[in-house]
């Protein structure tokens, strides 16, 4: 794992990793947004609406890259806990942000998805987000997952509870299920597991995020609350994950 530390983001940073060292599927763990808003003396929804604009900015700039998927954590099993005015606040910027970003969308050939539970959303959000997603099946390039009232062990709970189903039904013999099986029906069934795990606001923990899916993950650190996080930064973190040897067990037989 990698920690960086805060650098100035330079608008003439030019990016000169090559698509092959690209990562295929970028994870993201967007901290820092209540932070960021108290250090300003302002409520923390406004960090949050910060943040939107620099998922915005990275959304482009991955599809510009080539980047094949990119998962952003949202709002978690557990953010429910947090003040119901907060709660409120997300929602109410989540309806606004899918209406206002659709197009936007479409326009930059981003297909989007959801990853989590449907029950317990607003019916408000869950239209917008049905709608979005069909406006984008089309789309080709870049695939935006919005971890939304996701937790990864719900996530293979979930999964294992329809897999029972199925062997319970006969339509699954238990000694056919392996890794794939699990795969298949976790809800990022479909796209690659993350190359690289970026984490803002210098916090060292995975948070229940992905469990299964970034067992070969890289990990970068930034220090940067997620409302600083900009494009020189989302460049960063890919230099640094070009420059690790990835051996996914093996022995690099070149450093032996």
């Amino acid at each position: 794992m990698t920690q960086i530390s805060a650098q100035p983001i330079d608008a003439r940073d030019e990016f000169d990793v090559p698509p092959q060292r690209r990562p295929r599927h970028i994870a993201i763990i967007m901290d820092g947004n209540g932070r960021w808003a108290v250090e300003r003396k302002l409520p923390r929804v406004a960090g949050h609406r910060a943040g939107a604009r620099s998922v915005r900015d990275i959304v482009i700039e991955c599809g510009k890259l080539g980047i094949k998927a990119l998962t952003l954590y949202s709002f978690s099993v557990e953010n429910w806990k947090r003040p119901a005015t907060e709660v409120n606040a997300l929602m109410s910027l989540y309806l606004e942000y899918l209406a206002k970003e659709r197009q936007e969308l479409v326009d930059n050939n981003v297909r989007f998805m959801q990853l989590g539970r449907r029950d317990g959303l607003p019916e408000k959000v869950l239209a917008e987000m049905d709608q979005t997603i069909g406006a984008t099946r089309h789309c080709t390039g870049l695939t935006l997952a919005l971890a939304l009232n996701y937790g990864s062990r719900t996530e293979i709970t979930d999964a294992m509870r329809a897999i029972a189903e199925k062997v319970k039904a006969g339509k699954l013999e238990v000694e056919a299920i392996g890794e794939e099986t699990i795969s298949d029906h976790l809800y990022t069934a479909g796209l690659p597991d993350p190359d690289l795990l970026i984490r803002t606001a210098g916090e060292l923990r995975v948070s229940n995020y992905l469990l299964w899916q970034i067992s070969y993950a890289e990990i970068h650190v930034s220090e940067r609350y997620w409302p600083e996080f900009g494009v020189a930064d989302l460049h960063a973190a890919i230099r640094d994950y070009a420059q690790r040897n990835r051996r996914f067990g093996a022995i690099d037989e070149t450093n032996s």
